[in-house]
C-alpha cells in the first residue's frame, strides 16, 4: 500500500461531473500532482514531500477549486490558469466562512501551482488576496490538565486488556478466544498465544508515554524508529532527517518509567512478524503507519476508558502536545518547552507561556 491508496484521488462530486475520457485525464494528472507534492512538495531542490495529512486535506480543496472552475467555465478544463486562481480567491472573500478555512484554501491552490511550476514549468502564481488565518495560532488549542494526563497514562495500561490466560477457566478462554478471533479478524482456530500476549502488550502504553513525555506530532509517530530509542539514558535521539522540521538533530527527554516500557516494547516488538522487515517503532493492527485520524481515534478510546469530558472540546493527538508545551513551560520556562517540543523558534514556544486554570484557581483561592 503506498501513501496515495489512502487519498482519494477523484471524489464523488468530480465523479459524477466528468465524462469517462475526463475522468481518465483528471485521476492521471491528480495522481502526479500528489505524488510529487509527497515527495518532493516542500522543498524540491531537497526532495522533502509535505506530511501525508497535509497533502490528503489540502488534496479535497483542489478538488473543490477545480470543480468550481468547471463550473464557472460550464466545461472541463485539465489546467486552470492565474486568471481561474485570482477569481476563486476573490469568489472566496464573499464566502461566510472563517479566514482560517479562506486560508486552507488559498494554500491549496498555492501547492497545486507550485506543482505545475517545477513540473511544467509555468510561471509562479502570486495570489492577488491572501487570507490571514487571525489569531487562531496564538495561544494553544484544548490541551489535558495534569490530571487527565495521568488519567491517559492509566487508560493506556488499561486499552485492549484482556484476563491473562493462566487465570482463566476452558470455558473463559474460549469466550476470549472468540474475542481474540474478532479483533485480530482471524479464524478462532487460529488464535495463539502470541495473540492473547499481544492484546496485553506494550504498543498502546509506550506510544502514549512517550507523546505524553515529547508532545510527539503525527507524523511524528509514523516516522519514529526503533534507533531513536536510548533507553539507557532516557531520551529519543531524532535525526534531523527525519524531524518533522527536518533541521536539527533532537534529543528529547523521556521519565524514567516511559523509558522501562518503551524498553519493553521494543523487546515484545521484536516477536510479532509485522516488524520483521522495518524498524518503524510503531504500526497500526493492520501493519499501516499511525495517521491522525487512527491515533484521533485511539486518543477517544483513552478518553472513554479514562472518563475524561471532551464535550465542546476539540480533542485530537495535537492536545497531548500542548499539555506538554503548557506544562513544561510552567515548570522549566520556555527554553526547555522549546527544545522539547522540538520548536525552530521561540516564538512558536511563547503561546505556551500561560497559566494553566488550575494554576489561576489556585490564585483565586488565595485572593479570597
Amino acid at each position: 500500500m503506498t501513501d496515495l491508496d489512502e487519498i482519494t484521488l477523484v471524489t464523488g462530486p468530480s465523479e459524477a461531473t466528468l465524462n469517462e475520457r475526463q475522468l481518465v485525464d483528471y485521476r492521471s494528472q491528480r495522481r502526479d500532482c500528489l505524488r510529487w507534492l509527497l515527495h518532493f512538495g516542500k522543498d524540491p531542490d531537497h526532495a522533502e514531500g509535505y506530511a501525508f495529512e497535509t497533502v490528503r486535506a489540502r488534496a479535497s480543496r483542489m478538488d473543490m477549486f477545480y470543480r468550481w472552475v468547471w463550473e464557472t467555465e460550464d466545461r472541463y478544463v485539465s489546467t486552470p490558469d492565474h486568471r481561474h486562481a485570482d477569481a476563486y480567491l476573490k469568489d472566496l472573500a464573499y464566502r461566510n466562512t472563517s479566514n482560517a478555512d479562506k486560508s486552507n484554501h488559498q494554500k491549496a491552490v498555492q501547492m497545486l501551482f507550485k506543482w505545475r511550476t517545477h513540473e511544467h514549468g509555468i510561471a509562479e502564481w502570486t495570489p492577488s488576496i491572501t487570507f490571514s488565518a487571525s489569531n487562531s495560532a496564538a495561544q494553544p488549542k484544548d490541551f489535558f490538565t495534569r490530571e487527565e494526563r495521568g488519567l491517559l497514562r492509566d487508560a493506556a495500561l488499561e486499552y485492549g486488556s484482556i484476563p491473562g490466560y493462566g487465570d482463566l477457566s476452558p470455558s473463559g478462554r474460549d469466550r476470549w478466544r472468540a474475542y481474540l478471533a474478532q479483533r485480530f479478524e482471524k479464524p478462532k482456530s487460529a488464535v495463539t498465544s502470541e495473540d492473547w500476549e499481544r492484546a496485553n502488550g506494550w504498543k498502546i502504553p509506550s506510544l502514549v508515554a512517550t507523546s505524553l513525555d515529547t508532545g510527539l506530532r503525527p507524523i511524528e509517530v509514523a516516522r519514529a524508529r526503533t534507533y531513536w530509542v536510548d533507553v539507557d539514558n532516557q531520551v529519543l535521539r531524532i535525526p534531523k532527517d527525519e524531524s518533522s522540521k527536518n533541521r536539527d538533530n533532537w534529543v528529547v527527554s523521556l521519565h524514567s518509567r516511559t523509558a522501562d516500557i518503551l524498553h519493553r516494547w521494543i523487546n515484545e516488538r521484536d516477536s510479532y512478524l509485522d516488524y520483521d522487515e522495518t524498524d518503524t517503532l510503531w504500526l497500526t493492527r493492520e501493519g499501516n503507519t499511525y495517521r491522525s485520524s487512527s491515533l484521533k481515534y485511539l486518543l477517544q478510546q483513552l478518553c472513554e476508558i479514562a472518563d475524561i469530558d471532551t464535550t465542546n472540546r476539540t480533542i485530537s493527538w495535537y492536545t497531548i502536545r500542548h499539555s506538554v508545551g503548557t506544562y513544561m513551560t510552567r515548570e522549566e520556562g520556555l527554553a526547555a518547552a522549546q527544545m522539547q517540543l522540538r520548536h525552530q523558534c521561540e516564538q512558536t514556544t511563547m503561546k505556551y507561556d500561560q497559566a494553566p486554570v488550575e494554576d489561576r484557581r489556585d490564585a483565586l483561592d488565595r485572593m479570597g
